[in-house]
């Protein structure tokens, strides 16, 4: 079977490196335009497009697939299906119509929850337990589509946007093994989505990772994990960017000042904290603008004035 993949991210690669050790032929690969990255904004290639030049595929890299001379050249590739993972783009009708198979997507949520760009942060943002892999059949729609088959993933209290996608890539290949066979087989039939239970993400800013010390400790430590590795927590100290890399929320009773750090009492999971809107959050690693990583209680060593100082939102 000639498959082309559509992918973008670290969560698209696994599901390509399954297609290129397995018996289907990868005929092509699409994801987006490189990025200019970094002080000097060279221009950098998406994950997908790394490994894809690795094992000397094609690599396709439209600004709008819609483009009808982009749906000419995608089709003359013959594939007998698409398959998608996070690429970047929705797909229009003309290029759903193309192969016989038609196109299937790999979604990291259960759906129709978290649909949109940004499902994964979202599932730790919401506090959930457990969030999975759909594997659906695509339509116009923005992951609209029938579902095919699911897989449950649970989250554990101190995953991170970065591990648990590791986990739900991971997932999503052994999803996709046993789908794809059946599939080609045509023995699945989709289901269709209740769009009653439908939740949205939306799409993550730099801005947000700034912290807002009036949240509940419970809440930024969830922001913590969700936005690491990107955008990161950050606070301001003595004017100077301060970055919450690992962080646990602590109960506390009584008044507070939100952003005014703590020493805490021996026995704690953290030797110092911040006091926020409800509670006080434990700082276990940061990283001063500048400087390397390090556990609080390092950092305390080099900085003598930050118990009793105050954090803030702005610089």
């Amino acid at each position: 079977m000639r498959i082309v993949f559509m992918g973008t991210p670290e969560f698209s690669v696994s599901a390509l490196e399954y297609l290129v050790r397995s018996e289907y032929q990868v005929v092509g690969v699409y994801t987006q335009p490189d990025r200019p990255t970094g002080r000097g904004r060279t221009l950098e290639h998406s994950p997908v497009k790394k490994m894809a030049l690795e094992h000397g595929l094609e690599v396709f890299q439209p600004v709008k697939l819609r483009n009808p001379e982009e749906v000419q050249r995608l089709a003359a590739l013959k594939p007998d299906l698409i398959l998608v993972a996070a690429f970047g783009q929705i797909l229009p009708q003309s290029v759903l119509d193309i192969p016989p198979f038609g196109c299937l997507n790999i979604h990291p949520s259960l759906l129709p929850k978290y649909k949109g760009a940004t499902p994964i942060p979202s599932a730790i943002l919401g506090g959930d337990s457990e969030t999975g892999v759909t594997i659906m059949l695509m339509d116009a729609g923005m992951d609209t589509g029938p579902i095919i088959s699911q897989i449950i993933v649970g989250i554990e209290p101190q995953d991170t946007a970065g591990s648990l996608t590791t986990r739900l890539a991971q997932a999503g290949v052994r999803l996709l093994g046993e789908v794809l066979p059946l599939w080609f087989e045509r023995s699945l039939k989709p289901q269709p989505q209740d769009v009653s239970k439908a939740t949205y993400t939306s799409p993550i800013t730099k801005e947000d990772g700034i912290i807002n010390w009036q949240m509940s400790a419970g809440e930024i430590s969830r922001r913590v994990r969700a936005f690491y590795p990107w955008p990161g927590c950050n606070t301001w100290w003595q004017g100077r960017l301060l970055k919450i890399l690992e962080a646990v929320a602590l109960h506390k009773e009584g008044n507070s000042t939100p952003g005014k750090v703590v020493a805490l009492a021996s026995g704690q999971p953290a030797v110092v904290g911040v006091e926020t809107g409800d509670g006080v959050l434990g700082l276990l690693r940061v990283q001063l603008e500048g400087k390397r990583a390090l556990t609080a209680a390092e950092f305390l060593l080099g900085q003598r004035t930050f118990v009793g100082s105050t954090l803030s939102s702005k610089s």
